[in-house]
């Protein structure tokens, strides 16, 4: 007597697929970084009675080389302060752009409009002092990231 074999069935399991999707979603959450500026070699300058910002949507920072960064990525490394502050200026509010197309400020509405500014405790003003006049001329609202001095 010859018994009919039986098929085997190779299915994935519906419920670890949705577990393994989550567990990797959280992951990449994790470890996701909007602003990567790790690599810019800065010591803060030291100040009494800090106060946090509450948003942190752009960040501007000049490296013990005087090189400026937006967001991460290098804005200037040889150029004068003119061209930076119009360089910087450009990419942070453009009025002439279409509605969503208006720069990193575009139409945020004051509060929104934070700029962290992270600057070499050793950088002499003349460096960074076309960066506060191009935030200053976008609209966008200050803030000097500073260590906290015991």
């Amino acid at each position: 007597m010859i018994l009919p074999r039986r098929k085997l069935s190779a299915t994935v399991p519906a419920m670890a697929m949705g577990d393994i999707a989550f567990l990797l979603l959280i992951f990449f959450v994790i470890l996701a970084r909007v602003q990567d500026d790790s690599h810019i070699q800065w010591k803060p300058a030291e100040g009494r009675e800090l106060v946090k910002p509450e948003t942190m949507r752009i960040s501007v920072a000049i490296d013990r080389e005087g090189v400026t960064y937006l967001n991460g990525r290098v804005l200037s490394e040889t150029a004068d302060s003119a061209a930076i502050r119009d360089m910087l200026a450009r990419a942070l509010y453009n009025e002439n752009g279409a509605p969503g197309q208006r720069g990193l400020l575009g139409d945020l509405p004051s509060g929104r409009r934070t700029v962290l500014l992270k600057i070499h405790r050793d950088t002499p003003y003349r460096d960074f002092e076309p960066v506060i006049e191009a935030v200053s001329a976008a609209g966008g609202e200050l803030h000097h990231v500073l260590e906290e001095k015991n």
